[in-house]
């Protein structure tokens, strides 16, 4: 578990500081004061092939039923391509790059994570989400060790990212290569699957899904929305915010996320209660971007934007863990994880159009305040679930 968490951590630390800071910086220098739109296309288009080949991988490791080897070509291809982004010279080429980047992204992290559904059983699923909010820290980590130019100098960013990202994935695949589970592989029983259910029916377990994957929607809307536009909100604050300081108080929200949901993870498993810590986390995110509505200096913006990251970390990261402790085929894992992966690509597609409707017209405090709604009703189709589930 702790190989497949270091893993995850390689899968986070591939796409984190690209599309955090690197790309933004990269979007910037090409076209200058219209970055904003550029950066919103080139979002947009990569989240489209995403949303593709999650699904497509997923679907070719089930039926091959040899997710290592498809992780291990998408993880020399990503990198290959990620390097070849930093010497894009136009904002076309810049789109090309970013959309096979994300064909080759997706062809290791799809099979990855149906990998961890063949190894880990339901009663360590709390646990498993726990541990994956190291991933995001991680990622976050390294985005602040690549932006500091004493460390690694900028034409030198992208290769770093590289080789971390090779580094934490490699030892999984050759450690963690006959780890599966033969009883995790086959279809799981329609009454086991739905045991924890008042009524044990199919068409709960199918209810609970479908608000898990909804719940998931709704938070990343606003979690895409941070992710790509941080660094352009917190310019809008302090004009000369230096792009080191937004990577370390990213680092820091994924930094404390890791131990509260390692507890809360733990907690969840002991308890027989996964839903819970989800409906809490979803709350305290929409709380956070109230106050992010409502920020107007620096100190009380980047507190706000802690309250709301570490509650949204978390809640991604549990979700992740009880996602595949819902899914009732292994058979067909990989596929219906990319589904559910298209909760993480499909806000990026929208929320890109959305900043740019919202934000030039009324400020990042109206796009914020949609997302404190948006997380609210996560919270209340969530809750619904508890007694389910």
């Amino acid at each position: 578990m702790i190989l497949f968490a270091l893993a995850a951590g390689g899968g986070s630390i591939a796409y984190v500081p690209l599309l955090t800071v690197l790309l933004p910086l990269k979007v910037t220098a090409l076209m200058g004061s219209e970055d904003v739109g550029a950066l919103a296309r080139v979002t947009f288009y990569g989240a489209i092939v995403a949303s593709a080949a999650n699904i497509a991988f997923g679907i070719l490791s089930d039926r091959s039923r040899n997710r290592i080897g498809w992780i291990l070509f998408g993880l020399v291809t990503s990198s290959l391509l990620l390097i070849a982004i930093g010497k894009a010279a136009s904002l076309v080429e810049l789109i090309v790059l970013v959309m096979l980047w994300q064909i080759g992204l997706n062809m290791m992290l799809g099979p990855l994570f149906a990998w961890a559904g063949d190894c880990f059983p339901d009663d360590q699923k709390g646990l498993l989400g726990g541990l994956l909010a190291v991933a995001p820290a991680m990622g976050a980590v390294a985005g602040s060790l690549v932006t500091f130019e004493r460390i690694v100098s900028v034409e030198y960013r992208l290769y770093a990212v590289a080789a971390l990202v090779g580094a934490l994935v490699l030892p999984a695949l050759i450690f963690g290569r006959n780890q599966s589970r033969p009883r995790l592989l086959h279809t799981i029983d329609t009454a086991g699957a739905t045991a924890r259910e008042p009524d044990g029916s199919a068409l709960q377990t199918r209810s609970i899904v479908a608000r898990m994957w909804g719940a998931r929607f709704l938070v990343q809307i606003a979690e895409a929305g941070l992710f790509a536009f941080l660094l352009f909100w917190l310019r809008s604050i302090v004009e000369d915010f230096h792009e080191n300081t937004a990577a370390n108080v990213f680092s820091l929200v994924l930094i404390v996320s890791v131990p509260i949901s390692l507890w809360l993870g733990r907690w969840s498993d002991r308890q027989d209660r996964p839903m819970a810590p989800l409906v809490a986390c979803s709350a305290v995110a929409a709380a956070g971007l109230v106050m992010m509505a409502l920020a107007t200096e620096i100190s009380f913006a980047i507190g706000s934007f802690v309250v709301f990251g570490i509650a949204a970390t978390i809640f991604l990261s549990l979700h992740t863990g009880q996602t595949l402790r819902v899914l009732p085929k292994p058979q067909n894992r990989g596929r219906d994880l990319g589904i559910f992966n298209l909760t993480n690509t499909v806000p990026s597609l929208v929320m890109p159009w959305l900043t740019l409707m919202l934000v030039p017209s009324f400020g990042f405090a109206a796009l914020f305040a949609f997302f404190a709604a948006l997380a609210a009703l996560a919270a209340g189709l969530l809750a619904t679930a508890l007694k389910r589930a």
